[in-house]
């Protein structure tokens, strides 16, 4: 997937070759998750489905899980988060890394005792266990990337940060087709990492308007940073 990825492991399981043999399981489901959607491989299903050599009944269950997903994000985020935008086929890349790293989390979550914290390329899964005391999740400021803004306890469930200050301006807006530069960074806490990444996604896509749109994301919290230095912060009920 062409970035970093770090498991955490605490709890009385942590040094038994059952806990071992789980992580190897999550790398390996990864390393299938890109062979699947990877748009940089040209025999993965994805890759093939965009050049019209597969239709979507000829590719498999994952990927057309994935492809079920997407819509589903189109459309609770009035179209800010789009992975048929603007006109390069399907690309599911936004959404499908957290997806698949539940996914690959799934031994994990399945041994007692066990509690994990896994990162990938900035986003976090924490799997919950029998320690009271949270994870501390720090969200880098993207005015200063060795600054921490500020750090959010999570005992079960994602972090998931979007936003320009690693990547520059990759971020669209999909009605308009140009880069949005409006927010710096969109983090999102909440319940199921793979939609805290498309809430992320979208907030920085809205531009200046993500600020009223998260306070409406029932059962999450989070902060933006916006350009022109303001950081607005909210934590919603479920």
């Amino acid at each position: 997937m062409g970035m970093p990825v770090s498991v955490h492991v605490r709890g009385p399981a942590a040094r038994g070759a059952d806990a071992e043999h789980a992580v190897a399981e999550l790398f390996a489901s990864l390393r299938d998750a890109d062979a699947m959607f990877s748009t940089y491989r040209a025999d993965s299903q994805v890759s093939r489905l965009r050049r019209g050599e597969l239709d979507l009944d000829g590719c498999g269950p994952a990927v057309r899980e994935v492809h079920g997903l997407c819509a589903q994000a189109r459309a609770a985020t009035d179209g800010y988060f789009d992975a048929w935008a603007p006109t390069r086929g399907f690309d599911p890349t936004g959404l499908v890394k957290t997806w698949a790293l539940e996914r690959a989390a799934r031994p994990l979550s399945a041994l007692p005792g066990l509690g994990a914290a896994v990162g990938a390329g900035g986003d976090i899964l924490v799997l919950p266990d029998d320690d009271p005391a949270p994870w501390s999740i720090g969200i880098e400021d993207p005015r200063d990337r060795s600054r921490t803004l500020a750090s959010v306890p999570v005992h079960d469930g994602g972090v998931a940060t979007s936003g320009i200050a690693a990547r520059g301006a990759h971020i669209i807006d999909p009605h308009t087709g140009r880069a949005v530069t409006e927010v710096l960074s969109a983090t999102v806490s909440g319940p199921s990492l793979m939609w805290a990444d498309v809430w992320a996604t979208a907030a920085v896509a809205r531009g200046a308007d993500a600020t009223r749109w998260v306070d409406g994301l029932a059962g999450t919290s989070g902060l933006l940073v916006m350009a022109g230095g303001a950081v607005h912060r909210w934590a919603n009920p479920a």
